[in-house]
């Protein structure tokens, strides 16, 4: 597939290996200097796309990349990473576990020699390579001028579809983002959104109960590895909720904790569309 693009690579040095269902693959790319929210969107869209057979692919730098890697391999899937360095100069050194992992669960490949280092022009030409080798790239989050966008373009020159994941409108590593939404890139709030807009669900045809089972295997696999992701505070409220309305003063006492920390757990919980707030301050669990 990378033979396809306009300035291909002349060679690729790759640690791990490549399967045909890697070409299956979305590419998830994003801020270094990443929320605490994009990390976990962005771990989580790796997860959720990984355990529906696709490979995830990203750049194992700091912030959205690493969790995208992490994501992949919390569900057991492949991964492929692609430097801006030669091996001989894993970026950033703090991913030398990271990358041992991804070469077990997939590949880390790179255009440049061994001994070259991860020099600033490196990684706008190594982007090519990762939407090259992609169905489609999310953009998690991205400050605007963000290498996650030039990333974009790139798709867009290759053909390639490109999403984007909302973030709150005062966030500077979600002007980028916005901006691609605003362009025409598709909104995206769960891997569903990526299956659907790529018609990804037509590749592996299941019968009716079959595909029942497997769906329900996927989603109680997620939401495992969600609650797992919680803290002590969040798991603690999120247990009191249910499908019946609460109002805040009951989670407090319920819960035994101030109203202002119940405040921002709760807070915390509605960002990662597990609980949701209704008129007068009560919460109710979503169905997902």
């Amino acid at each position: 597939i990378l033979k396809t693009l306009h300035k291909p690579p002349m060679a690729l040095y790759v640690n791990g290996s490549f399967r045909e269902e890697d070409a299956l693959a979305i590419a998830i790319v994003g801020s270094r200097r990443a929320s605490r929210y994009g990390i976990e969107m962005s771990e989580r869209l790796g997860y959720d796309l990984a355990i529906r057979g696709v490979t995830v692919v990203s750049g194992m730098a700091r912030g959205i990349d690493s969790a995208a890697h992490r994501g992949a391999l919390k569900a057991n899937g492949r991964t492929i990473a692609v430097m801006g360095s030669g091996h001989g100069h894993v970026y950033p050194p703090e991913n030398k576990d990271l990358y041992e992992r991804i070469v077990g669960s997939g590949a880390v490949i790179s255009e440049f020699e061994n001994d070259v280092s991860p020099l600033p022009q490196n990684f706008p030409i190594r982007n090519r390579i990762i939407s090259g080798l992609s169905l489609g790239v999310v953009v998690v989050e991205a400050a605007k001028n963000s290498g996650a966008l030039i990333t974009a373009d790139f798709a867009l020159e290759q053909g390639r579809e490109v999403f984007a994941v909302p973030g709150k409108i005062s966030s500077l590593t979600s002007e980028g983002t916005h901006e691609l939404i605003k362009d025409g890139s598709r909104l995206v709030q769960s891997a569903d959104d990526i299956m659907e807009e790529l018609s990804l669900r037509e590749i592996e045809p299941e019968a009716g109960k079959e595909k029942e089972r497997r769906e329900e295997k996927i989603s109680d696999k997620t939401a495992r590895y969600v609650y797992n992701s919680l803290t002590i505070d969040e798991r603690k409220i999120y247990k009191i909720l249910s499908d019946e309305p609460l109002y805040i003063d009951d989670v407090v006492r319920e819960a035994s904790v101030a109203l202002n920390k119940a405040s921002k757990v709760l807070l915390a919980l509605e960002l990662k569309r597990l609980i949701k707030e209704l008129p007068g301050k009560q919460f109710i669990r979503t169905e997902s």
